[in-house]
């Protein structure tokens, strides 16, 4: 049952971190329209499951004005709304406040903030991921400051969640992490595709079950009949994951692959790679599959 629906309002970002699996950047597109956002929520609503709704990117700020109507219009609807920075905008706490402080009137529930040593390259102390957090403290915001590791595998003392070594990630940082075997691969530890609780969107139309990997087009078939008619066993790559992970994927092709990867995530973006010649519209957009 679907609960939860996450807006990539853009793939754009300020930054081009080598840890971002949505290989976002200063030249990445893909913005959604108020236009497309609300016809997606009324989709959500058709759906009579979805409780709350996150905004995210890229760097969802980079569109303020679109961010805030889309904001509104969500609480309008009903739903409990979120929103996922890096906080670039939060030079003081006065400035992070300015740009808040709407947010919170338009009915915006959560804020959380994503802190590490890629969203901060000055290193100013604090980080603004730390001044905008504090700020949505003060406007009673539900928040949270998202800490990331700064590199693989985490050095000792580091404190934060791992990366996931999907797109940019694999590319860059896989190769400096410690390895394990490929035969402990054997479930996803980020998704359940039998069962899905939350799903990505993009403004592209792309029905994300896990950030690239696609169950099908909005702005061709709803939304709503999308989810409907879901089934993991009947889609070529959910299918096997839900089986028994990147393992059972790289079984059910008959992919070559290495004997050992970063993480699950890693041994999953690797066989998705060779499997883009067969599926390109379910392993999309192309861009988060290094392919600009």
């Amino acid at each position: 049952m679907i609960t939860t629906l996450h807006f990539l309002l853009t793939y754009e970002c300020n930054y081009e971190c080598d840890h971002c699996f949505l290989c976002s950047s200063p030249r990445a597109g893909g913005t959604f329209t108020l236009e497309q956002i609300e016809a997606a929520l009324r989709e959500a609503a058709w759906l009579d499951t979805v409780t709350t709704v996150y905004f995210e990117g890229g760097e969802p700020f980079l569109y303020y004005s679109l961010l805030l109507a889309a904001v509104r219009k969500a609480r309008e609807m009903g739903f409990h709304v979120g929103v996922v920075t890096n906080g670039y905008f939060a030079v003081s706490e006065a400035e992070a406040l300015l740009w808040l402080e709407p947010l919170a009137e338009a009915g915006l529930d959560e804020f959380s903030a994503s802190d590490s040593r890629f969203h901060n390259p000055a290193q100013r102390d604090p980080s603004p991921a730390r001044i905008a957090f504090r700020a949505a403290q003060k406007l009673s915001l539900t928040a949270s400051l998202l800490l990331c590791t700064a590199s693989p595998n985490g050095a000792e003392g580091e404190r934060g969640e791992p990366l996931l070594y999907r797109g940019r990630a694999a590319e860059k940082l896989a190769g400096q992490a410690v390895s394990l075997p490929a035969g402990l691969f054997n479930s996803c530890p980020c998704a359940d595709f039998a069962r899905p609780q939350r799903l990505y969107l993009d403004a592209f139309g792309n029905v994300h079950i896990c950030q690239g990997l696609i169950i099908g087009n909005m702005w061709e078939r709803s939304l709503a009949q999308l989810v409907w008619d879901y089934r993991a066993e009947e889609h070529p790559i959910c299918g096997p994951l839900a089986e028994g992970g990147p393992l059972q994927l790289a079984e059910t092709y008959e992919l070559t692959h290495a004997s050992a990867y970063a993480d699950a995530c890693h041994f999953c973006y690797s066989m998705r790679l060779e499997l883009r010649k067969l599926y390109p519209r379910l392993l999309a957009p192309r861009h988060l599959y290094g392919r600009e």
